[in-house]
């Protein structure tokens, strides 16, 4: 299966739909261990997104770079700049590509989570959405069709979640409560599951 420039443009209104939807509970969970404001730039990248994304986009880098650079200037805080990161990753990989296939997903995703860390300075295990998106990728490295995508991605990210409750968190300001971060999900990991969505 593969995506045209406007799947992708649908895709990613979609998802500022969800990263809308789950402000306030991404507020709330932020808040618990940082300055509780992801919800409300996952919230600003959303409405930037849905008013630069208007169906125009010849290829579907040309979407990635539009949401990319909606995101850089309403970051408020790490992970919307992270998010940027990674939508601009997305950008440069696909240029002059006009469809992305089903297949590209896994490489996509190893190639966003190199950049990450290198941005974040963080590593897989500290319990980030970076583990997330590992956890994505491994669920999507043998898919050859996209029949079930969504569920596959969804379980892998609400698993991730589940599998890192209770380890402490070992980056970011969530390290300084690493005791109390124990049997908390991590704002950024519940992020990526919700920007993902629930499977249907």
């Amino acid at each position: 299966m593969s995506w045209t420039a406007d799947d992708i443009e649908t895709w990613l209104g979609n998802c500022a739909d969800r990263m809308t939807q789950s402000a306030p509970e991404l507020n709330t969970l932020d808040g618990q261990l940082g300055d509780g404001d992801l919800g409300a730039t996952l919230q600003k990248c959303a409405a930037l997104m849905k008013a630069g994304l208007l169906g125009t986009a010849a290829l579907p880098s040309d979407a990635f770079k539009t949401a990319a650079g909606a995101c850089a200037r309403a970051s408020g805080s790490s992970f919307g700049t992270l998010l940027a990161v990674a939508l601009l990753v997305l950008a440069q990989e696909t240029a002059g590509k006009p469809t992305l296939l089903v297949q590209d997903m896994a490489p996509l995703l190893e190639k966003i989570i190199a950049a990450l860390m290198l941005r974040g300075r963080s590593k897989l295990g500290d319990k980030t959405a970076l583990d997330s998106l590992e956890a994505i990728r491994l669920a999507v490295s043998n898919l050859q069709d996209a029949e079930d995508l969504q569920l596959l991605c969804s379980a892998a990210a609400e698993r991730a979640i589940e599998d890192f409750r209770m380890r402490p968190n070992l980056i970011g300001r969530a390290r300084m409560f690493a005791e109390k971060s124990v049997g908390l999900a991590d704002p950024g990991m519940v992020a990526v599951a919700r920007i993902v969505g629930r499977a249907a």
